[in-house]
């Protein structure tokens, strides 16, 4: 465009601007990036790194890229149902999204584990901030308090739920990254005994010792929910050019962030130490310690708790929308569509209440809360793969079966380079979730046919209650106006 077109504007008119690179890349950031899980990946020292980079590349950009393809090809309410309903059919894509929603609904025990022990930590006393926070009792108390208090702040639709998740992604997230982030490296650059060895020979981990890659596979799940940003890549200002560009830098800053958190907290614990829910907290203490400002473990306590509750407020009431669209196009019993009279799904969200209190009970059943982050924190895990793997299969599959479609982004390279994205995601996602079923050596578990059990029970009922609720779906399911507002499938106008 010449300088002449730009003079000639009307006053007062603003053109609208696509989204940039690098709006695009923070919104990825904020959509994955935790911190409560570095614990777990820090028992391998510097071979974590591997393992993040090597989970980025199989897993991360492959979802990023397949996502964006198939949001753009179509764009359609429905999200993974529609994506995968378009290749295998509507009993296949209402798994796919009742999966997507499941697995948040597991997830919010484990990440409302770590908002317990936080609060446990704003105490004074380390020892007794512990002892507590072991307490299954009390993580209990504490797990269901704070979701049933998300779940009543969503009630009142997001102008009672905006405000703690902004604030919250910032105090919670953004800070105590950057503080653990720079603390850890000046402390290993300044001289101090670290507890990790730094050898570069040890980056490369031994891949035929099973147990370490069984708690590794656990990485997968840092990386997942890209999909549910890729919506975006329609606001680009060039999809082709840009969305890849985006989805690099959200990569590279994700990694740097899960790396030297991770190494971090190992610099300061030693492996065997090692606590998935409390070592975060414990290495946050020690570098403060190490600064003379061990009053600030007590401040990054709250901050990191109230950041819990933010994210929980956020997903709580996230992908249950995606389902009531679903829902109320004649998928769900209509007790489930109940909606306030602010538009929330409150059937859906008292059901996901009702799950997270059920399995929020595990901690009291369960030998130890250690054993009960890991079963569930894995089960999460299993649910959520098997959505990635049917969506990968469905990217395959459309790009043979409706190659005209129209798509605003594809993967460059034709069928040959949707196959090796796809595929390799694919692949990755199989075998992460057959390693997921392995008892990880590194950390107790208790009876390990115990553990294998309850993974294999729990992954059958999460799978099998949609698809009994397929077969039980009646023509007065669906809400009149929003089945006319979903637009049928392409294969469906065919007929």
């Amino acid at each position: 465009m010449n300088k002449n077109n730009d003079n000639n504007k009307k006053p007062g008119v603003v053109r609208a601007a696509g989204m940039g690179v690098f709006t695009l890349a923070m919104i990825n950031v904020a959509a994955i990036v935790s911190l409560r899980g570095l614990p777990a990946e820090s028992v391998y020292g510097l071979s974590s790194a591997f393992y993040y980079l090597f989970a980025a590349l199989f897993f991360l950009i492959p979802v990023s890229l397949v996502a964006a393809e198939l949001t753009t090809g179509w764009p359609q309410k429905g999200g993974v149902f529609r994506w995968v309903g378009e290749a295998f059919g509507t009993r296949a894509g209402f798994l796919a999204i009742w999966l997507q929603w499941i697995q948040t609904t597991i997830w919010f025990p484990t990440v409302l584990t770590f908002a317990a022990v936080s609060i446990a930590f704003i105490g004074p006393n380390q020892s007794w901030d512990a002892a507590l926070s072991s307490n299954s009792v009390y993580v209990l108390c504490i797990v269901l308090a704070v979701y049933w208090l998300a779940t009543f702040l969503n009630f009142g639709g997001m102008r009672s739920s905006g405000v703690i998740t902004k604030w919250g992604a910032l105090l919670g997230t953004v800070i105590p990254a950057a503080l653990l982030i720079v603390l850890g490296l000046a402390y290993w650059l300044l001289g101090n005994p670290i507890d990790i060895s730094m050898n570069t020979a040890d980056f490369i981990p031994d891949l035929s010792n099973f147990n370490n890659i069984v708690l590794a596979a656990s990485i997968f799940l840092f990386y997942a929910g890209m999909e549910m940003s890729a919506v975006h890549v329609k606001d680009v200002q060039n999809p082709g050019r840009d969305y890849p560009a985006a989805i690099a830098l959200a990569a590279i800053i994700t990694v740097c962030i899960f790396v030297f958190g991770t190494l971090a907290i190992g610099f300061v614990i030693p492996g065997s130490q090692i606590n998935l829910v409390q070592s975060l907290l414990v290495a946050y203490d020690k570098l403060f310690l190490w600064i003379g400002m061990p009053w600030l473990g007590n401040i990054m306590a709250l901050f990191l708790a109230f950041g819990v509750l933010a994210q929980v407020v956020a997903w709580v009431g996230g992908p249950s929308k995606g389902l009531l669209q679903v829902g109320m196009a004649g998928y769900l019993p209509r007790v489930l569509q109940k909606r306030n009279r602010n538009g929330v799904q409150v059937g859906i969200l008292i059901l996901q209440g009702c799950i997270v209190t059920l399995l929020a009970t595990l901690f009291v059943i369960l030998p130890s809360v250690q054993t009960a982050y890991q079963i569930i924190s894995q089960l999460t895990i299993i649910l959520y793969l098997i959505m990635y793997i049917l969506m990968f299969s469905a990217a395959i599959y459309l790009r043979h079966k409706e190659p005209a479609v129209k798509r605003t982004f594809r993967i460059p390279g034709g069928i040959f380079g949707m196959w090796l994205v796809a595929g390799v995601g694919l692949l990755s996602s199989l075998l992460a979730f057959c390693f997921s079923f392995i008892p990880p050596g590194q950390i107790p578990v208790g009876s390990p046919a115990v553990y294998v059990g309850i993974l294999i029970v729990g992954a059958l009922i999460f799978v099998a209650i949609p698809m009994v609720i397929y077969s039980m779906r009646k023509p007065d399911w669906a809400d009149t106006q929003a089945k006319a507002d979903f637009e049928p499938f392409g294969w469906e106008k065919q007929k």
